[in-house]
């Protein structure tokens, strides 16, 4: 239901775009990771998907939002699965991420594990990847499907006030979005390799979806280290498709 409340909602705030890589599929089972830059990313991924692919995938999401009393209700409804970040509890949430996978459903996560803590409505490169992604590819054999998205931040981002300006104008405004959805791929079994690989995947993702919108980030190839000095790179390439070297 929420995803298709998404593909409803999304168009009325802003002109969504949907592209893929020429072998981007996705299997039974398959894990989404998506570059997380606003809170308004999750409804124009979830409205890609059911528009391009017509999936609803399994949400891993922040356990704070299901203390809102309809949103919650709904999420369980969905049977998305809160992530109870920095506790014990944290790692539950693979657990349920196995059993959504098992079952042949999509599940989708954010391996940057927070939206950037940056004030601007720029792009910029994924921050490095939290290692949740490379541990549940690795116990469960799913395949990986990299997702970039671009835009989300010309609806929100910023402080508090900021982001309700941007909701309330976006109707007017109407930004442009994109989402790319690239290939699947298969991680090794070593967990450090395994999420640099992801994390250039996921880089390359979002720098096709952000060049589409024109963004000085995807166009330039600069390097970029965010708020916080959690370094980034510009591309796929440079994250080593490839095997590490032993550094």
């Amino acid at each position: 239901m929420l995803s298709r409340i998404a593909a409803h909602v999304v168009p009325f705030f802003g002109r969504l775009t949907v592209t893929a890589d020429p072998g981007a599929r996705l299997e039974p089972g398959s894990i989404l990771v998506v570059n997380h830059t606003s809170t308004a990313d999750p409804a124009l991924v979830l409205a890609a998907l059911r528009r391009r692919l017509a999936v609803e995938p399994v949400l891993l999401a922040t356990a704070g939002l299901w203390r809102i009393p309809l949103l919650g209700r709904a999420l369980t409804r969905e049977g998305y699965v809160p992530v109870h970040r920095n506790t014990a509890r944290a790692a539950v949430a693979l657990d349920h991420a196995a059993v959504a996978l098992a079952s042949g459903r999509h599940v989708m996560l954010y391996a940057e594990g927070r939206i950037p803590p940056r004030r601007d409505a720029a792009e910029c490169p994924p921050e490095s990847f939290r290692t949740g992604l490379a541990r549940l590819a690795g116990a469960t054999g799913a395949p990986v499907v990299p997702i970039g998205q671009a835009g989300a931040r010309r609806i929100t981002s910023g402080g508090r006030a900021k982001q309700i300006a941007g909701v309330l104008t976006a109707p007017v405004r109407r930004p442009g979005l994109h989402v790319h959805i690239g290939t699947p791929l298969r991680l090794p079994a070593d967990v450090a390799e395994a999420t640099e690989l992801a994390h250039g995947a996921v880089t390359e993702a979002w720098r096709r979806a952000a060049g589409a919108l024109g963004e000085p980030a995807a166009l330039d190839g600069a390097r970029a280290v965010p708020a916080g000095g959690r370094r980034r790179l510009p591309d796929a390439a440079s994250w080593g498709l490839r095997r590490r070297t032993g550094r």
